[in-house]
């Protein structure tokens, strides 16, 4: 199995044109046309101590969600951590790939992966995009999602709900109360920008992983905020690249990282 073929199927799932302009997804390190897969270690994020477990699990090939070179890189001195992951992925021929914005918005996306893991149904696109082409079909692209609990809850018990399926010991929200929740928007990493399309389509709760400060201001008469952390909102798009490839290559060699990236600690 060669690497361009497990990156081809990646990207009929999720085509890099979907990408945003600011995004810096797709291939990044590695001669993928002649190279030969050794197995796929899949992570949210690229570091020196991810490229160091891939060399360790027989890997030569890096799936993350986050690009490793995300702004431009000047200088390889090894200064920084990306320079080193870059530099030690060079030195094992170990590839590096990213599937970031286009996975985000690509019909079955990280945002479908979240609202599966809590249980939704009838989920649609928060904010639809456009139309794209994968294998033969015609999908919409979009950002977000708007679905529905089987059944209403009420909000302690919601936010309950959402602590268990994201691992959280405590949630940041606002001061809403509605009475109950059964309409959920929800966006993976920072989906701020979306409150108001969720208070448009109706939803009683919005989640994601990043809203900030100023943002919680204003909305409590309007719709309960949830949020959870940019890492702990996406943790489930590991499962989805896994979906993905295993589907493509039954017999591959694919694990998740179980180096922890997630630079935010709490005490």
């Amino acid at each position: 199995m060669k690497i361009k073929d497990i990156l081809g199927a990646l990207e009929e799932f999720a085509p890099l044109a979907l990408q945003d302009g600011y995004d810096n997804a797709g291939l990044q390190i590695g001669l993928a046309e002649d190279a030969e897969a050794t197995g796929v270690l899949l992570s949210l994020d690229v570091t020196e101590d991810v490229v160091n477990e891939a060399v360790l699990r027989g890997c030569n090939l890096i799936v993350s969600h986050h690009p490793l070179m995300f702004n431009p890189v000047r200088a390889f001195q090894g200064k920084t951590y990306v320079e080193r992951a870059i530099l030690k992925a060079i030195k094992n021929d170990i590839a590096v790939y990213a599937s970031h914005t286009n996975l985000d918005v690509a019909d079955g996306g990280v945002n479908f992966k979240i609202a599966e893991k809590l249980g939704l149904q009838n989920v649609e696109f928060l904010s639809p995009k456009g139309t794209y082409t994968s294998g033969n079909k015609e999908l919409m692209s979009g950002d977000g999602v708007i679905a529905s609990l089987p059944a209403a809850m009420s909000t302690r018990e919601f936010m309950e709900h959402v602590k268990e399926v994201f691992h959280l010991k405590s949630l940041r929200v606002n001061n809403a109360n509605p009475k109950t929740v059964q309409r959920v928007a929800l966006c993976g990493g920072n989906g701020a920008s979306l409150i108001p399309q969720a208070i448009e389509k109706g939803a009683d709760v919005f989640i994601t992983g990043e809203i900030g400060y100023h943002r919680f201001f204003g909305y409590e008469k309007e719709i309960l905020l949830l949020e959870t952390g940019h890492y702990e909102s996406e943790q489930y798009t590991i499962e989805l690249l896994r979906d993905i490839i295993t589907k493509f290559a039954p017999s591959l060699h694919v694990c998740k990282a179980e180096t922890n990236i997630n630079p935010i600690i709490y005490l």
